[in-house]
């Protein structure tokens, strides 16, 4: 499953990052603390480089507190980032950003030097609420839904900071097809990407398997089936999604279901973890190893035609 969610305006964000990066002292990239490797954009890291980097887990309210301190270990460790776990509600600690920026740069905020802060972060993670609790003004549009900021700005937070704002920035392919569908159902992919459904069946599948009494509890279930079109078809029935006949709407209760999970109605959920992101990336390098074999015998075989 190739997901291919791309706006014109991401394309150009993504070039124009590109022009800008030779003045950017810093990045702050903002990651879906229940999806810290599915909302990590492959593009940014490349954009980025070596530049020092500061990776906030938002919305970890949201998030399994254990799994997301295994995710703060893993990324400080694997790749040399500062980590901070943070809530939209916790403006105070949002404010430590500054702290940690000019530490990093080692530079004196009282000093002359101005430093130049570039935020990214997939849509819907939360990254205009962050710039407008950093500014201490309305400055970023913010919505539940994702790709409301379209431009790129430019923000003086004071103390000898500029935030450089793009627009929620997501990549032309998403090959990983976990990802793609915890993307989805955490609210980054836009509902018309994937039949609701689907993304409700996947993440169910993993629910059963992972927070088995939190469903039980929520749904008021005494025994749980063994499968997720089963538990959907219970859900169904326990909400009163029923059509003609006693048959469950299927889409309805996926609807209910997805917006519960992303209300954090269920608890505080993680979708993944560092080992799943190590798996899936080595199955992701044997796909892409097969599909470039593939791809040389059709090549050959077409050579050895002319």
């Amino acid at each position: 499953m190739h997901i291919q969610w791309y706006p014109g305006h991401m394309h150009k964000a993504g070039k124009e990052i590109k022009g800008i990066m030779p003045q950017v002292d810093l990045v702050i990239e903002i990651l879906d603390a229940r999806i810290p490797f599915s909302s990590e954009n492959p593009m940014l890291g490349l954009l980025r480089g070596d530049k020092p980097c500061i990776k906030i887990l938002g919305k970890s309210d949201l998030a399994d507190p254990k799994i997301t301190l295994q995710w703060q270990t893993f990324l400080e460790r694997e790749q040399g980032v500062k980590t901070l776990a943070l809530t939209m509600e916790q403006p105070e600690k949002m404010r430590q950003i500054a702290d940690l920026c000019h530490k990093m740069l080692a530079t004196d905020e009282a000093g002359s030097r101005l430093v130049h802060a570039l935020i990214m972060g997939i849509p819907n993670v939360g990254k205009s609420t962050l710039i407008n609790i950093l500014a201490g003004r309305m400055i970023a549009k913010t919505g539940n839904e994702p790709a409301i900021t379209k431009t790129q700005q430019r923000i003086n937070i004071g103390r000898n900071i500029v935030l450089l704002d793009t627009p929620g920035l997501l990549w032309p392919n998403v090959e990983n097809k976990n990802s793609g569908y915890r993307l989805a159902a955490t609210g980054a992919i836009k509902d018309t990407a994937l039949k609701h459904e689907a993304i409700a069946l996947f993440a169910l599948d993993y629910l059963l398997a992972t927070y088995p009494e939190r469903l039980q509890a929520r749904y008021q279930l005494p025994e749980l089936p063994d499968s997720a079109d089963g538990l959907l078809d219970a859900v169904g029935r326990k909400r009163g999604c029923l059509r003609s006949g006693g048959h469950v709407d299927s889409d309805r209760a996926a609807k209910i279901l997805l917006s519960e999970l992303r209300a954090g109605v269920l608890g505080r959920i993680s979708l993944e973890t560092p080992e799943m992101r190590e798996r899936e990336l080595t199955e992701l390098a044997n796909i892409r190893e097969l599909k470039a074999a593939k791809k040389q015998a059709r090549k050959k075989q077409w050579q050895a035609t002319l």
